[in-house]
């Protein structure tokens, strides 16, 4: 259900009411109705009933926090990690993984005004291969903080586990605290990032004094040690790396290096089946000529060569242009091209357009892409495949193709965060 926010804020008096949930909402918030009104509830599953506070009251929606839970639904399951509630990072880990991909599906027909076709997920936990962890060194304690943010808080939760890292990445936790923690200059970090290649691990530090030669020297000998690439980021634009390889994953079989700071997608498993489910949706021929949009370095765009006559990848960072032309030309994939654009601007009117397009993907960033679509309708493809992490902007870029005669033919939702309120989805146009 959509939530609408407005500046003013009414907080209630801490009168005490019972209700029961009815619904589950995307974001993991029970749904439940109060007085001719949505209240939501976090914490609180379908089926159960509990005496609780309201503590907003908007015109059109409360919210609420649970006091005494008076029963429990059968989805109800015991939070895996230690953290949770106080973590901002997962949001339901007390329901089952059923219940989160049926609410999550649920969510997304309604905003789509189309039935969920299909599911993919792969694990639900072990799935993330990326992780920014903050730090904060308490000279007080002689203590460092290290893990992820409160929700609607700066504040740090300090980990020990994290059940939804790949073990690898969570394994290394430890290790890197006490790394981290002999630094002479550990009060000048600002957060260190852990990232799962194909080819091995690496570490990224942040810090914003320089380090001392004693500390260069540690953390090489515990990169070394824990055969890890290590990266330093003494200011946020620059990047120095002090061991290891240049980390790679697979897509579709195809090797693509990037930089520790360029996007890839943190859940390899669901990626993996995104990528042919897209090949499978467009339905490319030999003849085909596709076109990517919002293509980064290449996720999507050289897998789609190995099956088309010719791909052109798009994309508005010019570093990830230059990614996706080496990476290209590391798989010897001779039938593709890259072009940095502002694709705010008609891409109609660009050379590598003229020619026009049999199919066309896009993949952008949760703002979507309103500035897109009628570009996309002026050049006329057969079938259209979008993939989204923010379903409220897929739903209102949508409009714009079925007003143009496309329909949609498969909806799927892509579990690519379990446990998280991310919902994230793809769909599949065809012009009748």
């Amino acid at each position: 259900m959509a939530q609408f926010y407005s500046a003013k804020r009414r907080v209630t008096t801490r009168q005490i009411i019972t209700i029961e949930a009815t619904d589950l909402d995307s974001f993991g918030q029970g749904v439940a109705h109060h007085n001719g009104k949505t209240v939501f509830i976090p914490g609180l599953l379908p089926e159960e009933r509990a005496e609780i506070t309201l503590t907003e009251d908007k015109r059109q929606y409360a919210r609420g926090q649970v006091k005494r839970r008076l029963s429990d639904s059968p989805e109800r399951v015991a939070p895996r990690c230690p953290h949770f509630g106080a973590c901002g990072g997962c949001q339901q880990q007390h329901a089952s993984v059923v219940l989160q991909q049926k609410s999550k599906s649920r969510a997304l027909s309604r905003l789509l005004k189309h039935d969920v076709n299909e599911i993919i997920a792969d694990q639900p936990w072990g799935y993330r291969r990326r992780a920014r962890l903050s730090l904060n060194y308490d000279p007080k304690t002689a203590r460092l903080e290290m893990g992820f943010r409160k929700a609607s808080s700066s504040e740090i939760v300090d980990i020990t586990h994290c059940p939804i890292l790949v073990p690898q990445l969570e394994a290394l936790l430890p290790d890197v605290r006490r790394c981290l923690s002999g630094l002479e200059g550990i009060r000048h970090s600002g957060h260190v990032e852990l990232v799962l290649a194909n080819n091995g691990p690496l570490m990224v530090l942040r810090h914003t004094a320089a380090l001392s030669k004693k500390d260069r020297e540690k953390l090489e000998r515990f990169s070394h040690s824990h055969a890890l690439a290590l990266f330093l980021a003494p200011q946020s634009e620059i990047l120095e790396q002090l061991n290891g390889e240049a980390p790679w994953y697979a897509s579709n079989g195809l090797r693509l290096t990037f930089s520790p700071r360029d996007f890839i997608q943190v859940n390899d498993g669901v990626n993996q089946q995104m990528i042919e489910k897209a090949l499978t949706w467009l339905d490319v021929k030999k003849s085909d000529r596709v076109l990517d949009l919002f293509c980064g370095m290449g996720n999507f765009t050289l897998p789609l060569a190995q099956k088309a006559a010719s791909v052109v990848g798009v994309e508005g960072v010019e570093a990830l242009v230059s990614k996706g032309q080496e990476n290209a030309k590391q798989n010897g994939l001779q039938n593709v091209t890259f072009f940095h654009q502002n694709l705010e601007q008609d891409v109609t009117q660009q050379p590598w357009a003229k020619q026009g397009f049999d199919k066309i993907l896009l993949d952008p960033a949760r703002a979507g892409a309103p500035g897109v679509m009628q570009h996309i309708i002026k050049l006329s493809p057969k079938r259209v495949v979008y993939v989204s992490c923010n379903p409220a902007t897929l739903a209102r870029d949508s409009v714009a193709l079925l007003s143009a005669g496309y329909q949609i033919q498969r909806l799927a939702m892509l579990d690519m965060f379990p446990h998280t309120g991310h919902l994230e989805s793809m769909v599949v146009f065809e012009h009748i």
